[in-house]
């Protein structure tokens, strides 16, 4: 076995013998099962070019009786960055999905860091939506959609994965086709305030207060209307975000939300929810050449899953792996757009 690969039979969620759809916890653990089927997949591409035949990926899909129908492959380094799987065996009683889409995160290999760093630069500057990768994602949803109706497909993915996928959800949403999306440690691409100054609350408390202030002012200064239309039209879409608050990547959608709810979307402060700041100055002083979409974290809708499982010190909280095991203690809050 290659140095650093995971076994399914030693990692993986084995409890799973028999799958119940109805179950959101056997959801959970498919769907990140499955996007780890999707980096190993990568990792058994870059085994077969340098001379050897190991394919450890399987595993992680064939247990659930899914199947790999398509590989979604990046234009330029030609890398594996994500797969549609079809479940094989379906019942009356107990469906499950026809399709899940799922989407890898980073991975830090010679083959394909670079190209996945930037693709995560992409998503700070809230451009990745004109990189090859999404462009290539959009259209393998569209069609699969097309071709086996909305209700059949669901998306998950995690990290960066997890952005190509909510990108990917949001524009389905926009055309009334509601995914079931699985979304892992999702990067919460703003000026990370809470990380900072994690062990000083009343500086955190008197920044947010700043930065709220200074928004408002610029938004309303500027007219901005908080494009209400395009916001409510993806409201119905409610994914599924996993996150865990000792992850510095995805924490800031707890306090996002949490402010979310305190403003009720109405008044001043419902624009202020619609709207980044960082985006209204590029855009304002031209910063970038390229068109800018709103940040990933503006979301209408969505059911906020918080890890409060204790800590495993060998394991960061950002890896995926968490996610597949049961019996997690999890809290889950559901913030609809009103």
């Amino acid at each position: 076995m290659s140095r650093g690969r995971e076994l399914f039979s030693l990692v993986g969620p084995k409890h799973l013998t028999t799958i119940d759809w109805n179950d959101y916890s056997h959801r959970r653990s498919v769907s990140s099962s499955l996007v780890k089927g999707v980096y190993e997949r990568e990792r058994d591409r870059q085994v077969e070019l340098r001379g050897g035949s190991e394919t450890l990926a399987p595993q992680w899909w064939e247990f659930f009786n899914f199947k790999l129908v398509n590989e979604l492959v990046d234009e330029d380094d030609e890398s594996i960055f994500g797969a549609i799987f079809e479940y094989v065996f379906p019942s009356a009683t107990n469906p499950g999905p026809g399709y899940v889409i799922a989407f890898r995160g980073t991975l830090w290999k010679l083959e394909t860091w670079k190209r996945d760093l930037e693709s995560d630069f992409a998503t700070i500057l809230n451009t990745l939506h004109q990189t090859s990768r999404v462009r290539t994602a959009m259209k393998y949803v569209e069609d699969r959609v097309s071709k086996a109706g909305s209700s059949k497909v669901w998306l998950t993915g995690h990290s960066l994965g997890a952005a190509i996928a909510m990108l990917a959800g949001k524009n389905m949403a926009k055309r009334g086709k509601i995914l079931e999306s699985f979304l892992f440690n999702p990067p919460y691409a703003s000026f990370p305030i809470e990380t900072i100054f994690k062990d000083h609350k009343n500086v955190i408390r008197r920044l947010q207060r700043t930065t709220t202030v200074i928004k408002g002012c610029v938004v309303l200064a500027l007219g901005y209307s908080g494009d209400e239309d395009s916001f409510a039209a993806i409201s119905g879409w409610k994914p599924r975000l996993f996150v865990n608050n000792r992850d510095f990547i995805c924490r800031g959608y707890i306090e996002h939300f949490k402010k979310r709810r305190k403003s009720d979307d109405f008044g001043v402060w419902g624009l202020i929810s619609r709207h980044s700041l960082r985006n209204i100055v590029m855009k304002e002083l031209k910063i970038m050449d390229v068109e800018i979409s709103e940040p990933l974290h503006l979301l209408p809708s969505a059911n906020l899953i918080e890890n409060l499982s204790p800590s495993e010190e060998s394991i960061s909280p950002h890896k995926l792996r968490h996610w597949w095991k049961p019996d997690l203690n999890l809290r889950c809050t559901l913030y609809n757009y009103e």
